[in-house]
């Protein structure tokens, strides 16, 4: 059974972290909009674990409202965990369990009080692979508009132009919009899943290695994408790709080991990393 501190309790309390976490003066996001807009997601002395096994001990940490937080480290360092545990996508795996708290505006995602829809309605996700609904193109995109009661029935061919648009897949299937979506190429599957996930209006957007599959071209697509969201939309992205956290994030955490390394503006870490550690991987002299 999971552990976690008491949700009747003010969660005020803060661990020592061994991760250097650096700040700096105020940055600008990768719009050009200011970063320090407050803290969106907290994490408090967490520890997350399979079985018998922890993948990250002791994490405290924030995340910027309104910036691109990229998440690095080695296969293995529990960067889809951290991210998965945000919106609890973990909570049904059966050895899964955690300790401490994530704070969503100050409060314990895992509050007796949190809906849990309502939850990944405000933290949502796009995964490492497309995974659209056996429907048409359409109804991939207005399904959780339809589902939270967002819009009236009327509306929904609008929702579904205006986020196919803001994708940039608009032009592409606005005559087959009853058509599958498995129609679609790999990187429009992709697209289209982005559209769904921004179709639900999310507070925050969880990005799981979002273009690992997918070719260049719509690598930039998505790149482009994530750098206009902010600062409406916080971003939180895990990526193995270096060149690629540089280009879109604002801020970079650095996970190895278990353990949260470094924390602080993207281009600090990869330029003046506080940590010999974090230099060695950023420079592709880890291993």
């Amino acid at each position: 059974m999971s552990t976690q501190s008491d949700p009747a309790l003010p969660a005020d309390g803060y661990g020592a972290t061994a991760a250097k976490v650096t700040e700096s003066a105020p940055v600008v996001t990768a719009t050009g909009a200011p970063a320090d807009r407050g803290v969106a997601l907290k994490a408090v002395n967490l520890t997350l674990s399979f079985g018998p096994r922890a993948v990250l001990s002791g994490i405290d940490t924030e995340i910027r409202r309104g910036a691109v937080t990229a998440l690095i480290g080695p296969t293995g360092s529990g960067k889809t965990t951290l991210l998965r545990t945000f919106n609890r996508m973990n909570d049904k795996v059966s050895t899964y369990k955690h300790s401490g708290d994530v704070l969503l505006d100050e409060r314990s995602i895992w509050h007796p009080g949190v809906d849990l829809i309502s939850l990944r309605r405000r933290v949502g996700m796009l995964f490492q692979r497309p995974n659209p609904f056996p429907m048409s193109i359409i109804d991939n995109v207005v399904a959780g508009t339809r589902a939270h009661k967002m819009v009236g029935r009327a509306g929904l061919k609008q929702v579904a132009e205006e986020h196919l648009t803001e994708v940039g897949l608009w032009g592409a299937v606005k005559d087959r919009l009853k058509d599958s979506p498995f129609r679609l190429s790999g990187g429009q599957q992709q697209l289209l899943c982005l559209a769904r996930a921004l179709a639900i209006k999310p507070e925050i957007l969880l990005l799981d290695e979002p273009t690992s599959a997918l070719d260049p071209n719509a690598t930039e697509s998505i790149e482009k994408l994530i750098r206009r969201l902010t600062p409406d939309i916080t971003v939180i992205i895990v990526t193995h790709n270096m060149q690629q956290a540089a280009r879109v994030s604002d801020r970079t955490m650095f996970l190895n080991q278990g353990r949260l390394v470094e924390h602080g503006d993207t281009k600090q870490v990869f330029e003046n990393p506080a940590e010999e550690e974090t230099a060695r991987y950023v420079q592709g002299r880890f291993g």
